[in-house]
């Protein structure tokens, strides 16, 4: 399976756990020049940029590590952009949250980090 497939299928799982709880999914992969958004959702009022990153083992550090400052300097400006098309109240709460799925162990990190410039 290549890592394009093998991450689809741990986005699904993640956008399933997200709507478990309580979370409306907006879209999936959001691509454009700048990057991608793994998954863009509603969660109680506020719109949320999702990065997932799976990881079998922790032998190559957690999950959760894996989205260093350039990962979020790249979310942070493709979220922009899908504020901007979608034509998004700059004034609306937003959130970036990461999803690390380590195993089978799924853990959600809200509020993950801040938007980088």
């Amino acid at each position: 399976m290549n890592k394009r497939t093998e991450g689809s299928k741990w986005e699904v799982v993640a956008g399933e756990f997200l709507q478990r709880h309580g979370v409306k999914i907006l879209q999936y992969n959001f691509r454009c020049r700048l990057g991608e958004i793994d998954i863009v959702g509603m969660d109680r009022g506020v719109l949320v940029f999702y990065e997932v990153k799976y990881r079998s083992t922790g032998s190559y550090g957690t999950a959760a590590e894996a989205v260093g400052i350039k990962k979020q300097m790249v979310i942070s400006k493709v979220s922009d952009y899908y504020r901007m098309i979608n034509h998004i109240e700059w004034d609306m709460p937003i959130r970036y949250d990461v999803i690390a799925i380590q195993g089978n162990r799924i853990e959600l990190i809200p509020a993950a980090f801040m938007r980088s410039s």
